[in-house]
């Protein structure tokens, strides 16, 4: 194939989103690739100085993602890949409406603009399994064209459901675009940095009372090799992008050598309270349904079609332990806070029961 054909490698390619660590990573992969005649990384805050290097061969362009307008056809771009989605609202930057905005409003901006590319042929869209929601009622395994039973109640699952239908009216529009939607199971590994990671970094894991739910997790370099061949090969459709096999949370707490803390549903955001207070990041209802239900995904046809299997879930789990063994105590301070959240636990079940009666 020749750069910028109809299939293959493309010649011009914009990456949003570079100035976050996964879209830094995939721009500095792509620049890399010398099939490639040119990169262009998009954000609106300039990358950060971890990223200087990174990126040196990584044409930016400061504007967000939904402004970019006529610039996708002045540049002559054959190929996009969206990144610039928001998992988790940050009070600090406009919270849940500001993550609205970037991400529906945002990509509804974008692919308005992609579709007045004369030249693009390739669409490639970060999305979620967070698309499929959580319920008591659904399916042990998702496939790519199971519903989801309930809409999500986190904010980021509503608008993924939102940036898929949008992507679906752009294949109707533009059916000579080869659109590919990428449903990443939560990233794990050595590198990544999460709010999952940050999660399981705690000395004291909080986890529901009764519930020990299945999950997945997807290494971060098996997620940068399936958006890399997103981009050099042809791979029209939705695709679940997870590791294969499951660990249920009690494992992953073991084996990440941390002390779980049973709490109630509702008292789970006492321990997120906790969470924060020892600088391990936010949680909203997205996590909270994840570690109540769990979610395993099939990915048949990711390697199928793909050729390529990303190495287990245990074994991206191990990758991360690997990476972080030894770097946080539990301390008895620490102990003391999980024995009052159990305790405030337990006050409010007695609190509950003697209301109703």
């Amino acid at each position: 194939m020749t750069p910028g054909s109809t299939s293959g490698a493309p010649g011009v390619v914009v990456v949003t989103g570079v100035g976050r660590y996964l879209g830094a990573h995939v721009a500095a992969r792509l620049a890399a690739d010398p099939r490639i005649e040119r990169v262009i990384g998009v954000d609106a805050p300039d990358p950060g100085a971890e990223f200087t290097d990174l990126l040196d061969r990584v044409e930016r362009i400061r504007v967000d993602a939904g402004s970019l307008g006529g610039l996708l056809a002045d540049l002559d771009v054959d190929a996009l890949v969206h990144l610039a989605l928001v998992s988790a609202p940050d009070p600090q930057h406009g919270g849940r409406s500001a993550m609205k905005d970037q991400n529906v409003i945002g990509t509804m901006q974008l692919l308005a603009a992609c579709q007045r590319a004369p030249r693009l042929r390739k669409l490639v869209v970060r999305s979620s399994t967070a698309a499929y929601g959580v319920s008591f009622r659904d399916p042990a395994v998702f496939t790519e064209e199971t519903e989801p039973r309930e809409v999500p109640r986190g904010g980021f699952g509503r608008d993924i459901l939102d940036v898929e239908g949008y992507v679906r009216g752009f294949r109707r529009r533009r059916p000579d675009v080869t659109a590919t939607v990428l449903r990443f199971a939560p990233f794990i590994g050595s590198t990544a940095d999460t709010t999952l990671t940050r999660y399981f970094a705690q000395p004291l894991v909080p986890t529901v009372f009764g519930r020990d739910p299945r999950l997945q997790f997807l290494h971060f370099d098996d997620a940068l090799e399936v958006l890399h061949r997103s981009i050099v090969e042809d791979h029209p459709g939705t695709y679940n992008v997870a590791g294969p096999g499951v660990l249920s949370l009690s494992q992953a707490i073991r084996r990440a050598g941390r002390v779980a803390v049973p709490v109630l549903e509702p008292g789970l955001s006492g321990a997120a309270a906790l969470a924060r207070s020892m600088g391990f990041g936010r949680y909203g209802l997205d996590q909270v349904d994840l570690f109540v239900h769990g979610r395993v995904v099939d990915t048949t046809r990711l390697e199928r079609e793909y050729g390529f299997t990303p190495r287990s879930t245990a074994a991206a789990f191990d990758d991360f332990i690997r990476a972080h063994h030894g770097g946080v105590v539990v301390t008895r301070d620490h102990l003391a806070a999980a024995e009052q959240l159990v305790l405030d636990g337990i006050r409010q079940v007695r609190s509950a029961m003697r209301e109703r009666s």
